[in-house]
């Protein structure tokens, strides 16, 4: 521990939502976090494959990063998700010095 410098370590009793659905292409299964942590966005999981992302609502209507993060085979895939997570995720407020 003398090699790093730790910062934060808290414990919070967080909200977890956890849906799949399946749509014409493919099946989905996502745990999503809320938590109070990294400015109020949620942690979505993806439980098939393990990959993760701290994601809004307005970072949802970037199909193509979801394509990227979620390493989808098809532009039409991450349109999907892009839908879903516009409707279940909430929306946040932008901040300047945000990050």
């Amino acid at each position: 521990m003398d090699r790093y410098d730790s910062l934060y370590d808290e414990t919070e009793t967080a909200q977890v939502r956890f849906f799949g659905f399946a749509s014409e292409r493919k099946r989905y299964d996502f745990g999503i976090v809320f938590t109070h942590k990294f400015y109020g966005k949620p942690l979505v999981v993806c439980m098939q494959t393990g990959r993760s992302t701290l994601l809004s609502s307005e970072d949802a209507h970037n199909p193509a990063y979801l394509k990227h993060i979620f390493r989808l085979d098809c532009p039409e895939e991450a349109e999907e998700l892009a839908q879903f997570f516009q409707e279940y995720l909430p929306s946040m407020p932008f901040e300047e010095n945000q990050y």
